[in-house]
């Protein structure tokens, strides 16, 4: 079964770091595209950063650039996102997302990808 597993939220005072990690498995190929996104309750799910596997083109949201990084493992069955100057509005779900038909593309919806991880719960206080 095709599986992703997060790791790495937790707690933290405004200002801090944090790094999410994800692994990707279960599937015969690479996924195309990873992502990371985030979700309010009562909100739709945005996406906070976006990566192309093939050719490492990324997407952040304007609420994160300059302070959030995703970035790839060596066997690129992994993302990572590092969070760093943490604000309160950080705080919420994050969820890690695999699209296996965006080999060409870098997409930002939710509906571009096609597995999801349980999330990992970030809080900035």
């Amino acid at each position: 079964d095709v599986q992703l597993v997060e790791s790495g939220g937790g707690s933290v005072q405004a200002g801090g770091s944090l790094r999410l990690s994800c692994a990707f498995s279960g599937y015969t190929y690479s996924a195309h595209c990873m992502g990371w996104f985030r979700q309010v309750p009562g909100k739709e799910r945005e996406g906070v950063a976006t990566i192309n596997v093939r050719y490492g083109s990324t997407y952040y949201a304007d609420s994160v650039k300059g302070r959030f990084t995703i970035s790839l493992g060596n066997a690129k069955s992994t993302v990572y996102l590092q969070m760093n100057s943490l604000k309160p509005e950080d705080t919420t779900m994050y969820y890690c997302a695999a699209g296996i038909n965006c080999l060409n593309t870098l997409p930002r919806a939710p509906a571009d990808f096609d597995y999801w991880g349980q999330g990992t719960q970030v809080t900035v206080s």
